[in-house]
């Protein structure tokens, strides 16, 4: 086979890309690394400045002062629970909700697509929502990490317009063999809806892991029911009150500081979510390429 020889304009095109791309790569992570390089560094070294990607002096005393707060065990087991219950079941909702507005039979899809539209431009305030939590009997319980935002407007505008470019020839074939509509959803649309319904997985997942909100207005008096992102709010803001010199907390042979706290909290935070984008990342970038381009 004859290799095919490349003029010097795209030799120069390729070295160009490659040079940009590459900046465009280091800028991005090395915030980062710079955050895990802090993170993983003594705290009164790490005030001294001068880390960028390897820690000065080696330590993970920060990660063991954020991972032995108090009520620390229960935030996260709390944030596991609230993030798998509330994706999975905003999902299948969502999904159902997209589903029956993408169908033509329904009367009324234009309409209560509109209703829908309409809650993202207008809120009914801040006030009147916590006192209708009050009403429904979800303040001090899991449930309103799970119930008020189980339905989101844009998420269910995503999938519908991914699912109304499915062909119709596979729902009324199901239809003609005598399949109702909720088994169509379950067995046709559902495995056919993998790339959008993993984009909007993602979505729901890092909103409900990253939210500590809601944990302090409606269960600030239960402590068995705080969030991991709620305690290291409450942690980062006790020691972000001790900035200066009397802010150092000494522990074993180590310090920690206000920014090595901050660092541990981001990297701490953060990394879970990390962890599990490569695993949905063929299933975003395709689920947002189709769900995006036709309406």
């Amino acid at each position: 086979m004859k290799k095919t020889k490349r003029s010097r304009a795209d030799i120069t095109f390729y070295i160009v890309n490659f040079i940009i791309l590459g900046l465009f790569c280091a800028l991005t992570l090395y915030p980062i690394l710079n955050t895990l390089a802090v993170s993983l560094n003594d705290g009164m070294d790490a005030v001294r400045g001068g880390i960028y990607l390897i820690p000065r002096k080696f330590t993970l005393q920060n990660f063991y002062t954020v991972i032995t707060k108090d009520n620390m065990l229960i935030a996260i087991r709390v944030s596991v629970l609230r993030t798998v219950i509330g994706t999975f079941l905003s999902m299948f909702v969502t999904a159902l909700l997209a589903y029956v507005l993408s169908r033509k039979e329904f009367l009324f899809g234009k309409q209560v697509s509109l209703f829908y539209v309409l809650t993202m431009y207008v809120s009914g305030g801040l006030v009147p929502t916590l006192l209708l939590m009050k009403g429904l009997g979800l303040t001090n319980n899991f449930l309103v990490y799970i119930i008020p935002g189980m339905i989101s407007a844009f998420n269910m505008i995503v999938i519908r317009t991914f699912m109304n470019g499915l062909p119709d020839s596979f729902v009324e074939s199901a239809q003609v063999d005598g399949a109702g509509h909720m088994k169509i959803f379950l067995r046709i649309v559902l495995p056919l809806c993998k790339p959008v319904m993993a984009t909007v997985a993602l979505f729901i997942a890092v909103g409900q892991w990253n939210s500590w909100f809601d944990a302090m207005l409606y269960n600030q008096n239960r402590p068995d029911l705080t969030t991991l992102q709620y305690e290291l709010m409450k942690l980062l803001s006790s020691v972000s009150q001790q900035q200066g010199s009397a802010s150092v907390m000494k522990n074993a042979a180590s310090q920690v500081t206000p920014v090595s706290i901050r660092s541990a909290t981001a990297i701490f935070t953060a990394a879970p979510i990390v962890m599990l984008y490569p695993f949905l990342q063929r299933y975003f970038i395709s689920g947002m390429m189709i769900g995006g381009v036709k309406e």
